[in-house]
């Protein structure tokens, strides 16, 4: 935050900044063999024991609705890396906290030409946050397809970063 503002980065920059909606989507729903994941865990609830940090009996204290029967160990945060990687070695894609990307929050267009990794619109109000986190535990939440907007931190959001590789790194 700068003088109470959310500041992020733009997509044009050629060091760390935040993935665009696109790249955090095709990376958390990868799965290795073609296809995609409609969980972070695979296809179907509940996510087997170990999935990852979400509403559970032991945040029962801190959040309203909870996933009957599923104890990740974590009231709120886990340490990162606490649970398994995904298919391409990344953590926490859908568990622990969701995640700011750089794109400005919008409705998805419907019946519209498919773009190759869109960044988004330029402007907006809110950002888009992706993912589910510790407070999540409904079957919507819990998706990969799940998204949020928000224009100020919160306890259950977090970040991560992506990097623009330059021509020699490609």
């Amino acid at each position: 935050e700068l003088g109470g503002q959310l500041v992020l980065v733009t997509p044009v920059n050629t060091g760390y900044r935040l993935p665009t909606e696109a790249e955090w989507e095709w990376v958390a729903r990868y799965n290795g063999g073609g296809g995609s994941r409609r969980y972070p865990w695979g296809d179907a609830m509940p996510p087997p024991a170990g999935a990852g940090n979400y509403a559970d009996r032991t945040a029962q204290g801190v959040v309203a609705n909870v996933l009957a029967g599923y104890s990740d160990g974590y009231a709120v945060t886990a340490p990162v890396g606490s649970f398994s990687p995904g298919p391409l070695g990344l953590f926490d894609l859908g568990g622990n906290v969701a995640e700011w990307v750089n794109d400005r929050y919008t409705v998805y267009p419907s019946g519209g030409p498919l773009a190759v990794d869109p960044t988004g619109p330029s402007d907006g109000q809110y950002h888009v946050i992706r993912g589910s986190g510790w407070r999540h535990s409904g079957i919507s939440e819990l998706r990969l397809s799940y998204r949020d907007f928000g224009d100020s931190g919160r306890l259950d959001v977090g970040f991560r970063i992506a990097r623009t590789a330059d021509d020699k790194e490609r």
